[in-house]
């Protein structure tokens, strides 16, 4: 039985009210937090630092899951990991050394992930998948919240499940990008098993209801 997980990208919370928005989430049944650092140089936009994951871990126990968009990432990594992330994840474009980035991140005791966009290939994956707790496929170009899900992207998920089962690892496949009540389904049978949703669910005024139709297509999946 597959064990799904629903990580809410707080790129879509009222910044204004953090820790209480990473709270309410949590209480209304999220797996963990979904931390997005945008560098206004890889990506075309400025988002948060250490500093604000420093902030919002004592709000909550789960895993907050740092989804970094930055060029280069060795520099940030030590900071994401004693401000508390418990898993980190990269661009391969990002780094200069993939395989010394990943175990960068699991030297500094975290969880090591890597990211590709909706047009990267997936041939880096052969070399490093000893390395890999997650793998994050974009099914949105990088860079701004509410954008709407690419569909060629569950082809690519499907690819990267069949590499993982043939890996035999226990290596996350997670999706990140217009992921919603409606599709979040058919996402979950091609192969993901977390799901990262920024406005389906900080958009909406009831954060129990959303999750909860969430779990119930996943129920189905």
């Amino acid at each position: 039985m597959t064990t799904y997980r629903i990580a809410p990208s707080i790129l879509s919370a009222d910044f204004a009210r953090l820790g209480e928005e990473v709270r309410n989430v949590v209480s209304a049944g999220a797996d963990m937090i979904h931390f997005d650092v945008m560098d206004n140089h890889y990506v075309p936009n400025l988002t948060i630092g250490p500093l604000v994951c420093e902030a919002i871990r004592p709000h909550v126990q789960v895993p907050i899951d740092v989804h970094l968009m930055v060029k280069p990432v060795d520099r940030i990594i030590p900071d994401f990991a004693k401000a508390g992330a418990n898993i980190i994840s990269f661009h391969p474009e990002g780094s200069e050394h993939i395989d010394r980035s990943l175990q960068l991140i699991r030297d500094h005791g975290c969880k090591a992930g890597l990211v590709f966009n909706p047009a990267t290939p997936l041939h880096v994956l052969e070399h490093v998948m000893d390395k890999l707790d997650l793998i994050l496929l974009m099914s949105v170009n990088p860079g701004f919240g509410g954008q709407s899900f690419i569909p060629h992207t569950l082809k690519k998920i499907a690819t990267v499940r069949k590499l993982i089962n043939d890996s035999g690892r226990d290596i996350m496949l997670q999706v990140d990008g217009g992921v919603k009540i409606d599709n979040i389904r058919a996402i979950a049978e091609a192969g993901a098993d977390t799901f990262v949703a920024g406005s389906a669910i900080f958009g909406k005024p009831d954060y129990k209801a959303v999750i909860d139709a969430m779990r119930a297509e996943l129920a189905q999946a």
